[in-house]
C-alpha cells in the first residue's frame, strides 16, 4: 500500500476584486503551490450571487491549497481582518496525500 501523510487543505472564497491581496498573502505565509477556480454562482448569507461576465465585480474565485498545518496556521491568521471586513469564506479540513513532501 502507498504511505500517505496528513496535510491540511485550505479553501477561501475570494471576491475576484481581492484576488491578488489574498495570492501575496498566501505566498507571504509561506503557501508555495495554489489552484484557483472561477466559479458560476452560489448562494450565501447576502443572497444569491451570479458572475455576469460583465465587469467581474461579483465573480468569485475559489483558492485551494494543500499544505501543512504550520502554514496552514500562518495563512489563517494573516487573513483574519480580511475575513470580518470583507466577508471571507474560509474552510479548512485535514486530508491525506500521496508525496508529502511536495505539501510542505
Amino acid at each position: 500500500m502507498t504511505d500517505t501523510v496528513e496535510r491540511v487543505r485550505v479553501e477561501i472564497l475570494v471576491d475576484q476584486p481581492l484576488l491578488r491581496r489574498v495570492e501575496q498573502i498566501a505566498v507571504d505565509a509561506g503557501v508555495s503551490g495554489y489552484t484557483l477556480v472561477p466559479l458560476f454562482g452560489g448562494r450565501g448569507a447576502s443572497g444569491a450571487w451570479r458572475d455576469d461576465q460583465l465587469s467581474g465585480a461579483q465573480a468569485k474565485i475559489l483558492f485551494l491549497t494543500i499544505t501543512s498545518r504550520t502554514r496552514a496556521d500562518q495563512l489563517t491568521d494573516a487573513l483574519a481582518d480580511l475575513l470580518d471586513s470583507h466577508g471571507l469564506l474560509l474552510v479548512i479540513s485535514r486530508v491525506e496525500v500521496v508525496r508529502g513532501a511536495k505539501f510542505d
